[in-house]
C-alpha cells in the first residue's frame, strides 16, 4: 500500500505545483511508481507543468461520479516509465462528491502506486479538504517571508487537527543575499516559527520557472534548484541526505551559504 502525500501552502505563489511536478518526476526516475494528482478543482495547472495538458480527457470527478474507471482517469507520462497523472476537473465542486467514492479513489491510487502526490490548492478550501482528509503525510511549501509562514502555520494546525503527524517543511526560492539584507527571514527563524522538521531548502532559480512553463523535467545535475529537488526526493524515499546549514549568525552570510550549497548539493 502506498501513501498519499499532500503538498500544501498557506498562500499562493510559493512554487507548490513546480515542487510537486519536479519531485514527483524525480521519484519516478528513482524507480518508484508515482502518480501526481492535481487537487485544485477549477484552477488546474499541474497538467501544464508536466506537459500533459493535451492528454487530458477524463479527470478524477469522472471516476468519483462513475463516468470513467481508474485506468481511463490515469494519464501515463510518455517520457517516464513510472510516472502517471490525474487531472482536476475544470468546474466540478469537490463538496458535491460522495465521501465514500472519494475515499475509494484515493485508496485505489494507493493500492497501485508507491507515492500518490496531491498538489493541493493554496489555503484550506474545499480542494484542500478533498486531499487532506485522506492524506498520510504532508509537505508545506513556504517562502522565507512572515506572511507566507504565518499562513503556513494555519495549514499545519489543520493537518494536526486531521491527525496527520508527518508534516515537513520546504523553504522555496531562497536568495541568500536577501537573507543577508534581512529582506527574507533566515532559515533558523523560519523553522522556529513553524516548529516542524525541514525537508529541504530550494534556491531561487529562473531555470525552474522556464522548465515548468515548458512542461519539462529538470535534470538533477543542471541547476542548484534541480539538485535541491533531487535531494528532497531522496529524503522522501528514506535516504539520508545531508541538509544545508544556513547559519546566519556568521558575519559573511553570502560566502557561508554559497559554500554550504556547493558542499551539500
Amino acid at each position: 500500500m502506498g501513501k498519499l502525500v499532500i503538498v500544501a501552502s498557506g498562500k499562493g505563489g510559493t512554487g507548490k505545483t513546480t515542487f510537486s511536478s519536479q519531485v514527483g518526476t524525480i521519484l519516478s526516475t528513482m524507480g518508484h511508481m508515482t502518480v501526481l494528482v492535481d487537487a485544485d478543482a477549477g484552477f488546474r495547472n499541474l497538467d501544464i507543468a508536466l506537459g500533459l495538458e493535451s492528454n487530458v480527457v477524463y479527470d478524477y470527478s469522472d471516476y468519483i461520479t462513475k463516468n470513467a474507471d481508474i485506468d481511463e482517469v490515469l494519464i501515463k507520462s510518455p517520457g517516464y516509465e513510472n510516472l502517471y497523472f490525474v487531472a482536476a476537473p475544470q468546474s466540478a465542486a469537490t463538496t458535491d462528491f460522495d465521501p465514500g467514492r472519494t475515499e475509494q479513489f484515493w485508496n485505489t491510487l494507493k493500492s497501485r502506486f508507491e507515492y500518490v502526490i496531491a498538489d493541493a490548492p493554496a489555503g484550506m478550501g474545499d480542494g484542500f479538504r478533498f486531499a487532506a482528509d485522506y492524506a498520510d503525510e504532508a509537505v508545506i511549501v513556504s517562502l522565507a517571508e512572515s506572511t507566507s509562514l504565518r499562513d503556513a502555520d494555519r495549514v499545519i494546525e489543520a493537518f494536526e487537527d486531521n491527525g496527520i503527524e508527518d508534516i515537513r517543511l520546504v523553504l522555496n526560492r531562497i536568495r541568500p543575499e536577501l537573507i543577508g539584507k534581512k529582506v527574507l527571514m533566515n532559515i533558523d527563524d523560519c523553522i522556529d516559527v513553524l516548529s516542524i522538521p525541514i525537508l529541504g531548502i530550494v534556491p531561487d532559480d529562473s531555470a525552474v520557472a522556464e522548465c515548468a512553463a515548458a512542461g519539462c523535467a529538470i535534470s538533477p545535475s543542471e541547476t542548484g534548484a534541480a539538485r535541491a529537488f533531487f535531494n528532497i526526493a531522496q529524503r522522501m524515499a528514506g535516504e539520508n541526505v545531508p541538509m544545508m546549514d544556513f547559519d546566519t549568525s556568521k558575519k559573511s552570510i553570502w560566502s557561508r551559504v554559497r559554500k554550504t550549497f556547493k558542499k551539500s548539493q
